[in-house]
C-alpha cells in the first residue's frame, strides 16, 4: 500500500510540474520560448503572403515560370526567403511566402525587370487577380 501511495504521489507531482512548465522547442536553438508564444529569431522584418489563382490547364507552365524567377529573387541582397506552395485539394491555388529585410528590399524586388517580366507572363496564366499582403514582423523595429 505504501508503494502505491508513493507512486501516486510521484505521478501527480510529475503532472503538476509538467503543467506549470513553459513550452519547450526541442532541438532548435533558433526558437525562443516566452510564456505561450513562440518567436523565431529572424533576419527579416517584412513578409509577403500572396495568393495566386492559376487557370486549370496552366499550372505546370506557372510552376516552371515561377522556378525561373526564384533563383534571381533569392540572389537579391534583401531577400531572405522565397517559397511557392500549391494547394493539394485545389491545384489551381498557390501561396507564395517571401521574406525581406526591409521595405526597401521589397521595393527593389518589385522594380526588378525580371519581376515585371514574370508579372506580365504570369498574368496570362491567372484565372483571377492575385491577393498580395505585406506584413511587418510584430514587435520588430523597422529600419
Amino acid at each position: 500500500m505504501k508503494t502505491i501511495n508513493f507512486i501516486s504521489v510521484l505521478v501527480i507531482s510529475a503532472i503538476l510540474i509538467s503543467c506549470n512548465s513553459k513550452p519547450k522547442v526541442a532541438n532548435n536553438p533558433e526558437k525562443v520560448v516566452k510564456d505561450t508564444a513562440i518567436a523565431v529569431k529572424a533576419d527579416y522584418s517584412k513578409i509577403i503572403a500572396a495568393s495566386l489563382f492559376i487557370k486549370p490547364n496552366k499550372t505546370k507552365e506557372f510552376i516552371k515560370l515561377f522556378k525561373g524567377m526564384t533563383e534571381k529573387t533569392l540572389a537579391e541582397p534583401g531577400c531572405t526567403g522565397y517559397q511557392l506552395y500549391q494547394n493539394p485539394y485545389d491545384p489551381t491555388k498557390f501561396l507564395v511566402f517571401e521574406t525581406y529585410k526591409n521595405q526597401a528590399a521589397i521595393d527593389a524586388h518589385f522594380a526588378a525587370d525580371y519581376f515585371k517580366e514574370f508579372g506580365d507572363k504570369a498574368g496570362k496564366l491567372t484565372s483571377k487577380p492575385s491577393v498580395i499582403m505585406i506584413y511587418d514582423v510584430a514587435g520588430q523595429v523597422q529600419k
